[in-house]
C-alpha cells in the first residue's frame, strides 16, 4: 500500500469531516492513494448511529461555558469526546469492494477494527505502556495494574481497567474507511465528565496520566505513523 500520511493540526471537526468525503471520494475513484489525517479538534462531542442522548450529561448551558460542540456523524459507535491534546487518526482506505448485495462482509469489518487496536497497542509499547483489547468492547485498554500508576485518577478507578484510544469506523458503499481512533495523549480530562463516553460507565486515561515526562504530540505521531505503516502497508 502506498500510504500518504497527513497532519492538519488542529481543525474543526465539520471541516475534517467533509474533508474525508472529499478524499475519499478520490481514492475510490484512484485519484489519491490511501490516506491517513493526524489531526485534533476543538471540544467537541460526536455521536455514532448507536448514540444515546442520556449518554450526554452536560446540559446546553454547560456545554456553552465549556465550548463544546456537538455532532451526529455515521460512524459506529456512542458518543464519544475530541479535544486539543488527543490525538485523533481518519484512515481513508480501500478495503475491497462490496459484494453484489451491497453489505461488506462482516469478518472485513471487524478484521480492520481488530488491525487498529494492534496498531495502537504496538505504538503505546513503544512508550512503555502495556494495553490490550477488551472481549467484547472496541477500542484499547490499559490493565489495573498499569492504571494504579496514575496519581489524577480517582482511587476507586485505579482498581480497575481503562480506556485509553476510543475507535469508532465507518466502510462506505466503495468499500473506503472513514473516521478512525482517538488517543488520549494530554487532553484535558475533565471533558470526559460531560459524556458516558462510547456508552460505558468505565474510566478513561491519558499517556501524561501514566508517564512522567510525558511524550510531546509530536513524539506520538512519529510513533503512530510508524506502527501504522508497520500494520497496513504489509499488506
Amino acid at each position: 500500500m502506498n500510504l500518504k500520511i497527513i497532519d492538519l493540526g488542529l481543525i474543526e471537526y465539520e471541516t475534517a469531516w467533509k474533508l474525508q468525503d472529499e478524499y475519499a471520494a478520490e481514492i475510490a475513484e484512484g485519484k489519491r492513494p490511501p490516506t491517513l489525517l493526524l489531526l485534533e479538534h476543538p471540544h467537541v462531542y460526536t455521536f455514532g448511529r448507536r448514540g444515546n442522548t442520556a449518554n450526554l450529561l452536560w446540559n446546553e448551558e454547560q456545554l456553552k461555558q465549556k465550548g463544546v460542540s456537538t455532532f451526529w456523524v455515521d460512524r459506529g459507535g456512542d458518543v464519544t469526546y475530541h479535544g486539543p491534546g488527543q490525538l485523533v487518526g481518519y484512515p481513508l482506505i480501500p478495503l475491497r469492494r462490496l459484494s453484489n448485495d451491497d453489505r461488506l462482509p462482516e469478518a472485513d469489518y471487524v478484521g480492520y477494527i481488530r488491525r487498529l487496536e494492534s496498531m495502537l497497542i504496538g505504538a503505546l509499547m513503544q512508550f512503555g505502556i502495556a494495553s490490550a483489547q477488551r472481549e467484547g468492547k472496541t477500542g484499547v485498554w490499559i490493565q489495573a495494574d498499569v492504571h494504579s500508576r496514575c496519581v489524577n485518577c480517582k482511587p476507586e478507578d485505579r482498581k480497575k481497567p481503562a480506556k485509553i484510544a476510543a475507535i469508532g469506523v465507518k466502510v462506505d458503499a466503495r468499500g473506503v474507511t472513514r473516521h478512525g481512533f482517538a488517543l488520549n495523549v494530554n487532553p484535558n480530562m475533565e471533558y470526559f465528565d460531560g459524556i458516558i463516553a462510547c456508552g460505558l460507565n468505565e474510566p478513561v486515561v491519558s499517556l501524561v496520566d501514566l508517564l512522567a515526562p510525558a511524550p510531546t504530540m509530536e513524539q506520538v505521531k512519529e510513533v503512530i505513523e510508524s506502527s501504522f505503516r508497520g500494520i497496513f502497508e504489509a499488506n
